[in-house]
């Protein structure tokens, strides 16, 4: 499994308009095959900073939704709205907590 960690960085005025956007796709990307979850997180310090983290089962699943129409869909309406490019890392757990 794969963890997707994507840094997004708004236009302050663009905030909630990205939030109402994400409440009406939330559930084609948590449902899209390959996927095992997704979360939205938002910085406490920074509110323009939002994170999304995701799980996927492999990088084929992952690209496969990168290639797919939804996220094409998704990023032509949000990219816009970002006040500096995105960061992203693609992860693999080394440490899990102890047993």
């Amino acid at each position: 499994m794969i963890t997707r960690i994507v840094k997004l960085h708004f236009q302050e005025d663009k905030i909630q308009e990205f939030l109402d956007f994400f409440e009406t796709i939330k559930h084609k990307v948590n449902t899209f095959p390959g996927c095992k979850g997704m979360r939205l997180v938002q910085d406490n310090c920074n509110r323009q900073t939002i994170m999304t983290i995701s799980d996927w089962d492999s990088k084929i699943d992952l690209n496969t939704y990168r290639d797919s129409e939804t996220f094409g869909q998704v990023w032509s309406k949000i990219k816009p709205w970002f006040e500096n490019k995105p960061e992203v890392w693609t992860t693999e757990v080394v440490f899990n907590g102890f047993p």
